[in-house]
């Protein structure tokens, strides 16, 4: 069932600001792609005026053709050597504290992306030597050996997102898999990495799922959890099944932090990066059971 009207408490912000001005010119200018522009992120305005962005690698086009997504899916460009030292300098140029780098799926690759990945990360730390930073990695078809590749750089964050609950895996996700996606950050935890996911809502699930999927969380590790309404963000693009009112959000926040979450972020526009750097201020350990 397609829902036609949002509630009033989806409004969004138009682009506006000198902040938001500065990160598109310097993306622009150095030949970068975000997932703020590729995804359609609804928190782009609010973002790029704090002059923060989540900088997408690899490419901007991907191998796999999720239904909730709306980067690009077909064949990518080659893999550019520069990259990674792109990244760096443009985060030196915002003079970030934080920062947040994800990537399009490459399993057209043999290694996945794993190298580029590793080599965005280290040219990234050596050029901001007191930046903090997340990374928001794919699955790497569960390959532990690539996972490690990312783990060994050590950023203080490594999330990678379930998305949705089982039972709506395999039509919302593409290739992706429920139980290999806990596989992957179980690696994550069990490493002491900071472990986080996180879950898009009004696909459909029921509220017995979304608690079932926050225990399989914690039973891997995962510490910090984003929680956001699923939006629609093309008519490609599978429709919303529901609109989660934000006293519902404040519960699943609630429930998430009696599970033994160390950080929550639920609210109708939560993304994965939305305010990522609270989770470094708070100072977070990799807290979580035996696994």
């Amino acid at each position: 069932m397609e829902i036609k009207r949002k509630p009033a408490w989806l409004k969004i912000n138009l682009p506006k600001g000198n902040g938001y001005k500065t990160v598109k010119n310097l993306t622009q200018g150095s030949n970068l792609h975000t997932i703020c522009e590729s995804g359609r992120c609804p928190n782009i305005a609010e973002c790029w005026e704090r002059e923060t962005a989540t900088f997408m690698i690899l490419g901007n086009i991907c191998t796999r053709a999720c239904k909730f997504c709306d980067v690009k899916t077909g064949k990518p460009l080659p893999v550019d050597a520069n990259e990674p030292m792109r990244v760096a300098n443009s985060i030196k140029k915002l003079k970030l504290a934080h920062a947040v780098i994800t990537s399009a799926d490459r399993d057209d690759l043999d290694d996945k992306g794993a190298y580029i990945w590793a080599e965005t990360i280290k040219k990234v730390k050596q050029l901001n030597s007191s930046l903090t930073l997340e990374v928001l990695i794919p699955d790497f078809d569960g390959i532990s050996e690539l996972i490690q590749q990312v783990i060994d750089t050590k950023p203080e964050v490594i999330s990678h997102n379930l998305e949705t609950v089982e039972r709506l895996t395999p039509h919302i996700r593409s290739r992706a898999k429920y139980q290999l996606s806990l596989k992957v950050l179980k690696q994550i935890a069990q490493r002491g990495i900071v472990a986080k996911s996180g879950l898009m809502l009004g696909l459909g699930e029921t509220k017995e799922e979304i608690i079932q999927t926050l225990d399989d969380m914690r039973k891997v590790g995962v510490s910090v959890v984003t929680i956001g309404q699923y939006l629609q963000p093309s008519k490609k693009n599978i429709p919303v099944q529901a609109y989660i009112t934000p006293a519902e959000f404040s519960l699943y926040k609630k429930i998430a932090l009696e599970k033994g979450f160390t950080h929550v972020e639920s609210a109708p526009f939560v993304r994965s990066s939305y305010f990522s750097e609270r989770h470094i201020n708070l100072k977070l350990q990799s807290s979580h059971p035996e696994v």
